[in-house]
């Protein structure tokens, strides 16, 4: 087993034991947050979204860390989450949190709907039900790589910009590298140099644009 913060030992055998008794199609896992570059320690059917133990913090993750807003929460739960080989899965999120009531881990449920897909589109075909979508509370990727989750997370946003990194301005740039730091993806090591090869800049550059981000946000 790797290494854990020893609040959350107690935890991994819930995590063997949870992965039995839900079954194949649903992945157990447990985050150490407090080494989010390898942030699963514990996880059971990890076929279920790819990843081993070791694998980085998801996008939802960093983001929990960054907005501090699920402080006052103890858990979310039925949303969307979608693996690294593209499935949805239902998931869920159990914080778990220190005695000054920080979170510290989180205990998250990964289910495989696919099979469950399947007889609903046949009974919904049959019975000619309209299909209702889980609730997207949120869109959770998981990913094998502190690589993969920066380039995840800059695909998307460039996306939306709906301009190619090679034609956009300095302020659409900075404007990237905003809502990057806004996700919490520069929480992760190694993020600066994929940031700045995505948007064909200098990484010296991209911290320029972390600084002035961060001054405005200050002063703000």
């Amino acid at each position: 087993m790797t290494k854990i913060n020893a609040y959350l030992k107690k935890y991994v055998p819930l995590v063997s034991f949870l992965g039995e008794v839900l079954g194949k199609n649903t992945e157990v896992t447990l985050h150490d947050i407090t080494s989010i570059d390898k942030s699963v320690v514990a996880i059971a059917n990890g076929q279920v979204s790819g990843r081993n133990i070791g694998a980085p913090a998801t996008n939802l993750v960093l983001k929990v860390l960054k907005d501090g807003k699920y402080n006052n929460k103890d858990y979310l739960t039925n949303y969307k989450g979608i693996s690294s080989s593209g499935k949805t899965l239902k998931s869920s999120t159990y914080f778990i949190k220190d005695d000054n009531n920080e979170i510290v881990g989180m205990l998250c449920i990964n289910m495989n709907l696919d099979r469950f897909k399947e007889f609903k589109d046949f009974l919904d075909e049959f019975i000619n039900i309209e299909e209702n979508n889980l609730k997207e509370e949120e869109v959770e990727r998981f990913d094998n790589s502190v690589e993969e989750v920066a380039v995840e997370s800059m695909e998307e946003i460039i996306k939306n910009i709906g301009i190619p990194p090679e034609r956009m301005s300095k302020e659409e740039k900075v404007m990237v590298v905003k809502k990057l730091y806004e996700s919490g993806v520069f929480l992760l090591k190694g993020t600066v140099t994929e940031t700045a090869l995505k948007l064909k800049t200098s990484e010296a550059t991209i911290y320029r644009y972390l600084n002035k981000i961060k001054k405005e946000g200050s002063e703000s």
